[in-house]
């Protein structure tokens, strides 16, 4: 009598304890459904839980308070699990946020100077509209478009060669405001100083392209080139913009090596689809969209790049700092930013990081230096993301970089490539290399007749780095 008692007083506990074995069976099936985690480490995972649950359920028919214990760590386990499949589900909607990006946005805006008393786009209605005649022209007309509905009625346009002469006359006061694409604004402000803070945008219009993609047999669980673009703009990560950042990582999962490539963001070349025979600075290409970046580096070294990831400056702070901070290595010392950098390494936060990457006055090599500094972060990213580590940080850092990170690789295939990386728990190899030129200052099709800073590529250094890649994609 007195062990049926027993039962019937245990019945909460035992009602816990299947609530536990129904976390346990969700947690294991969204991890499944993830695709992220190996099956071994899966179904030890399943045993653990289910041997724990066996042994909690056991000790609800024990005759002394026994239970108790069982119902206290059975409520702990609930708990855990709760938790744990809020992390994954989170994991998920991180991974589908930032992956399979399949459009690009061009933002085009309207502004006037700063004293302008007209308060929106209604109240300048008639103004003399300037508009630029040379690049953008399908984004250009679109504008036009969308700015004849709006007011009612045809503009007023002067039309000008480039962006700058635009802009300049904008300032001048030939014109009451300018039309043009909002990625143009870094051209306008190498060319006019203090630009940005004489004017101020009126109106903006977002235009969003689809960005054909290669059909290819690659597959993450082999060779793969991925370019890395970072971007240094407000607003969606999708927004067309000066590549600040361009590095090529070749990546071989069977032999764990990892080649990071910087090309300077002053490269002189020719953009495919854009500029034909005349050249411009490789950050430029990145104003015609991501993919036109890519076509940029694929013409110089010959190769294929299937996957793209573009990354805002401002997620740096946040992926560093949800790291827990980086280990990174310093070929000279210097001070930028208010921060000191010693030769050798340096445990660096988020803001530190950032302005570790953007100096480039402290060094006679100037974007040279700062390009392989770029790399030296990317490299202390990567070998802190691939280690044990990381889980320590996995809830701050999914939540972190889901709006400042977007890549064209896709939910699944980054859920196969952390699965391989996971299975089989190896050490990657990572080497650094950077492509050289000759200062120099030449017009760019992007900015008009106006000189501006390039660097003329290394033919050598070029070949060079395009051998190596071949190297560590076969696998030598």
């Amino acid at each position: 009598m007195t062990g049926l008692l027993s039962v019937r007083n245990n019945l909460p506990g035992k009602l816990i304890l299947l609530v536990q074995l129904a976390l346990s069976a969700v947690l294991l099936a969204v991890i499944w459904t993830s695709g992220l985690v190996p099956w071994k480490y899966l179904a030890a995972l399943g045993i653990v839980l289910f041997v724990l649950f066996g042994v909690l359920f056991a000790l609800q028919f024990l005759k002394n308070r026994l239970y108790i214990v069982g119902i206290i760590i059975s409520v702990l386990a609930d708990i855990a699990l709760i938790f744990g499949i809020y992390y994954m589900i989170q994991a998920n909607e991180m991974l589908s946020n930032v992956g399979g990006a399949t459009y690009k946005t061009d933002n085009m805006v309207v502004v006037v100077r700063a004293d302008d008393d007209a308060e929106n786009i209604l109240a300048a209605s008639n103004y003399d509209f300037g508009i630029q005649t040379t690049q953008d022209q399908e984004n250009n007309q679109l504008m036009l478009e969308d700015l004849q509905k709006v007011l009612g009625k045809e503009l007023d346009l002067t039309e000008y060669e480039n962006v700058t002469e635009e802009a300049q006359a904008l300032l001048d006061g030939e014109i009451g405001a300018a039309i043009y694409n909002e990625a143009f604004t870094g051209i306008i402000d190498e060319s006019i100083e203090g630009y940005s803070d004489q004017v101020r945008i009126l109106y903006q219009y977002g235009i969003e392209t689809e960005i054909e993609q290669e059909e290819t047999n690659v597959s993450v669980e082999e060779p793969f080139n991925i370019y890395i673009s970072g971007i240094d703009v407000s607003g969606p990560i999708t927004t067309n913009s000066r590549s600040d950042v361009n590095i090529i990582m070749t990546v071989n999962p069977n032999t764990h090596k990892i080649l990071l490539t910087t090309t300077p963001r002053d490269y002189y070349v020719t953009i495919p689809g854009v500029s034909g025979e005349q050249r411009d600075k490789l950050t430029h290409a990145g104003i015609y969209g991501v993919d036109v970046s890519m076509s940029t580096l694929e013409n110089l070294y010959g190769i294929d790049i299937t996957y793209y990831a573009r990354v805002n400056f401002t997620s740096l702070i946040k992926i560093v700092d949800a790291l827990g901070g980086v280990d990174v290595y310093s070929e000279y010392a210097f001070e930028t930013g208010g921060y000191s950098f010693q030769q050798g390494l340096n445990t660096l936060n988020g803001e530190q990081a950032l302005a570790f990457s953007r100096e480039r006055y402290s060094f006679s090599s100037g974007d040279n230096q700062r390009g392989k500094n770029q790399e030296a972060v990317l490299t202390g990213i990567l070998q802190k993301a691939m280690s044990p580590a990381i889980l320590m940080n996995a809830s701050e850092l999914i939540t972190s970089v889901s709006d400042s990170v977007e890549t064209n690789m896709t939910r699944t295939e980054m859920a196969k490539f952390i699965n391989q990386q996971l299975s089989d728990g190896a050490s990657w190899e990572i080497e650094s290399t950077a492509a050289t030129g000759t200062g120099d200052n030449q017009a760019c099709y992007s900015s008009g007749s106006q000189l501006l800073y390039v660097m003329w590529p290394d033919e050598q250094s070029v070949a060079e780095i395009s051998t190596k890649m071949q190297q560590i994609l076969s696998g030598q």
